[in-house]
């Protein structure tokens, strides 16, 4: 009778393992999809040992002695994802260098041998469940500091990433979503990605998991495409499979993105998780030095970008050295959330129509260039890979609208000069473009309808106090340190407050 048990358990078991790796062909949503597309909008949390250090990327060298917050808050940190209006909190368990921010059985490079012991996976999820949010975890998949990893068996290291998965996913209770990262270091194949989606299935089938760079151009080969690029369905390919959705931090998808993607011949739905920093930096572990926020009009279009088109969006909210979250970074976090009017009872807030996109434009200055790729139709075109850009420091571009179509609103990304700092890793952006109009033609003259003499920065937001028609519509550079460019110039109707 006992033998009888046995097996029917390890069948039952055998059973539940295979309906929980596969990942079925679709043209809709699954569950864990669905759930994903329903939170929509998450904090990401990079905090570690490099946050100790000054740096992005350490290899597994840095000391123990230097992890030491001084008044570790996590608590704070979850807090403010609340206050924010985020729906889920996706925390970096372990980076590259791989410190894990755990009790792991299988590492002694951890928060257990280091001077502050607290298990922040634990406290972080604590606080999640205290607060009605969903726990989500990063996990990288290079590992710079385990002696396995460099075993001439790959199953070595994937035993051991499934150690330590089991670890996260059976003592932190549920968890919403595996980000993983990395991957680049090893073929593919080498990962066990399989391995890896089945056991987080076994412990929760509506874990949505995938792995940073989703995609590619070509099936079986590293050839990368940008999300912008992402545009026609059943064009591209799986490079990690299975996946529930598609990632490459920081770039942004198409207004148009599309989600069919191949695996064998076989056509799977797929949204996109955009990653983007509060910092006006890219800069995911926080330094000594308290780096400015990106302004509010800023983070308030790249939101209404991301979580388009049953996207998402997770924004990193670093903490610093001491443990928590900058206050100022925090209200920034928190600003915006009651800008949008964020609310766990409520869908997301969505822009307003646009009305400019792929509609006739026309440039008096272009960058010469033989593959035409800063031609003037780039600024409409619904991606924020591509540019405009002028050959000349004073240009105009116009762009030809339905004169029946009303708008209120205008945001304008423009293209800045970067200076890279120290770390290698971080920058700064320069605007070029000091001095410029919005014209609109009316009755067969051109009308002013703003004029600023300040730099146009990283989004340029112009909410109008009435609503305007035109059948041409003007961006007119008066001053400029450089030849402007502007990766999207966009004219919105936002419907009226009731």
């Amino acid at each position: 009778m006992k033998k009888h048990i046995i097996i029917t358990f390890l069948m039952t078991l055998a059973f539940n393992c295979c309906i929980a790796q596969l990942l079925i062909p679709s043209t809709k949503p699954n569950s864990a999809q669905q759930a994903m597309i329903k939170r929509g909008y998450g904090m990401f949390i990079h905090f570690g040992i490099n946050t100790f250090n000054n740096t992005e990327w350490s290899d597994g060298t840095l000391p123990l002695e230097s992890y030491n917050p001084t008044n570790l808050d996590p608590d704070q940190w979850v807090l403010t994802a609340k206050k924010a209006g985020f729906r889920y909190v996706l925390l970096v368990t372990k980076h590259h260098d791989g410190f894990c921010l755990w009790d792991s059985k299988y590492t002694t490079y951890d928060v257990a041998s280091s001077p502050v012991k607290m298990d922040i996976v634990k406290a972080v999820s604590d606080a999640c469940k205290k607060y009605g949010i969903q726990f989500a975890v990063y996990y990288s998949l290079w590992d710079r500091k385990e002696p396995s990893y460099k075993d001439k068996d790959p199953q070595k290291y994937i035993d051991y990433m499934l150690n330590q998965l089991t670890e996260l996913f059976t003592n932190y209770g549920s968890i919403g979503e595996l980000w993983l990262d990395g991957g680049w270091d090893k073929k593919p194949s080498d990962w066990g990605i399989d391995q890896v989606y089945g056991l987080v299935k076994r412990y929760n089938p509506n874990c949505a998991v995938s792995v940073n760079h989703t995609i590619v151009n070509e099936e079986g080969k590293r050839n990368y495409t940008p999300p912008a690029n992402m545009t026609v369905d059943n064009k591209f390919f799986f490079q990690y499979f299975p996946s529930d959705f598609r990632l490459w931090d920081p770039e942004l998808a198409a207004k148009s993105d599309k989600k069919q993607y191949l695996h064998n011949g076989k056509s799977y739905y797929l949204p996109f998780e955009h990653t983007i920093c509060i910092s006006k930096r890219l800069n995911w572990f926080e330094k000594s030095e308290p780096l400015p926020t990106r302004d509010l009009d800023e983070l308030e279009e790249l939101f209404y970008w991301s979580t388009d088109n049953d996207n998402c969006l997770v924004m990193n909210v670093p903490p610093d050295q001491t443990g928590r979250i900058r206050e100022y970074v925090a209200n920034t976090a928190i600003n915006l959330g009651k800008r949008l009017g964020l609310s766990l009872n409520k869908p997301l807030p969505r822009n307003g129509k646009f009305i400019s996109v792929d509609k006739p434009v026309s440039a008096n200055s272009v960058w010469d260039d033989k593959n035409n790729q800063y031609a003037g139709n780039a600024i409409n075109d619904g991606k924020m890979n591509s540019r405009w850009a002028a050959k000349d420091t004073l240009a105009a571009i116009e762009m030809e609208l339905n004169p029946s179509e009303s708008f209120n609103k205008i945001s304008i990304f423009e293209y800045q000069d970067t200076k890279r700092l120290p770390d290698g890793f971080s920058q700064i952006r320069v605007p070029r473009i000091q001095k410029y109009s919005i014209d609109i033609m009316q009755n067969g003259q051109w009308q002013t309808i703003y004029l600023s003499d300040e730099p146009m920065g990283d989004c340029k937001v112009i909410r109008l106090p009435l609503s305007y028609n035109t059948g041409k519509l003007r961006l007119k550079v008066l001053k400029a340190t450089a030849p402007p460019s502007i990766y999207e110039l966009s004219v919105i109707n936002m419907p009226a407050k009731i």
